[in-house]
């Protein structure tokens, strides 16, 4: 069996996609990245295929993208994020939008399997063990989900929770409630376990508001208990439920951040033009997405390394809805 692209990529120590773009579009690389990547293919005798824009290893490699739902800006950017690497890769991006249901999402899953070369699974409302047999023999990357036995690419709240933390407590707030988001979010259960650890090491009260939909309606809903439970601040599971809180408290007649200070997740376009414009924290979907597209691309070419786990560094924004406690 000849060299292939994903020789060349090891030896040159690059992602597959970019050795791809050596060949087919060599304007998109520096020039030191280039001539590194041409050397190798030279030096182990490597042969592009003919083929105009595309490489044997990438061709007709239809990548399954399925998440919870579209219509959130952060899902919505994942999507666009995997769409432009697949563009570029020479991959066809199909989406499925299992709209929060996991029966919906497991129909969607089982009925793609068949059709594509890999699947992308973004923020899953199902045990990780089903994804992964429903998956089959395909491909399989998931997002916002750790298990073991297969790829997983994990925005770590860790860090921006913890910057975040520090500074309500720098603030001055010393009692802080946490509007959970949806009951079967991995993402939820891991932030309420490190919002939990945080508060403990700050000594500060922790009031956990249950679970709501993860939407700008759920957290109007939740203003009314984030109000009487006394926080002076509160943290949202995203940024609409976040959003949602500031409405609802609005109409209460808290001031926001006069008398509560609120913080999201996600950072969303939106969250910088809101009134006020909303303290979050970012999470590196786009980034995620790209990553999740690469490692799809490797496999469909036979590169299959012992499956591990990516974790991506978040970090908290800050902006208005957040000041000093009140004295009230």
């Amino acid at each position: 069996m000849g060299t292939t692209l994903t020789d060349v990529a090891k030896r040159a120590n690059v992602a597959l996609s970019t050795a791809s773009r050596a060949f087919s579009e060599p304007d998109r690389l520096g020039p030191a990245t280039l001539r590194k990547v041409l050397q190798v293919a030279q030096e182990i005798g490597y042969e592009p295929p003919r083929l105009a824009g595309a490489t044997e290893e990438t061709a007709s490699v239809t990548v399954a993208v399925v998440v919870p739902d579209i219509a959130n800006p952060v899902f919505g950017g994942f999507v666009k994020a995997a769409q432009g690497q697949g563009w570029h890769s020479r991959h066809t991006v199909v989406l499925a939008d299992s709209d929060f249901d996991p029966d919906r999402e497991r129909a969607v899953i089982a009925h793609l399997r068949g059709r594509v070369d890999g699947i992308v699974v973004c923020s899953s409302r199902l045990d990780a063990d089903e994804v992964i047999e429903l998956s089959g023999r395909r491909p399989l990357v998931l997002v916002n989900r750790e298990a073991p036995g297969v790829d997983c690419i994990v925005a770590d709240a860790t860090g921006g929770l913890r910057q975040t933390v520090d500074y309500l407590a720098a603030l001055g707030h010393r009692r802080i409630a946490y509007v959970q988001g949806s009951a079967s979010s991995w993402s939820n259960a891991h932030r309420v376990d490190v919002v939990r650890g945080l508060a403990a090491e700050h000594n500060l009260e922790l009031e956990m508001l249950g679970w709501q939909t993860e939407t700008t309606e759920g957290g109007v809903a939740a203003a009314a208990r984030v109000v009487a439970s006394g926080a002076s601040a509160v943290i949202a599971h995203n940024d609409l439920v976040a959003l949602g809180v500031i409405s609802g408290a609005r109409a209460l007649g808290v001031r926001v951040p006069g008398d509560l200070s609120v913080v999201g997740t996600d950072d969303i376009p939106f969250a910088a033009v809101a009134e006020p414009a909303l303290t979050s924290i970012s999470v590196p979907m786009a980034r995620a997405a790209e990553l999740s597209l690469e490692l799809i691309g490797r496999a469909a070419a036979g590169d299959r390394p012992t499956p591990r786990t990516l974790r991506l560094p978040t970090h908290v924004v800050v902006r208005a809805s957040t000041g000093p406690v009140s004295a009230r």
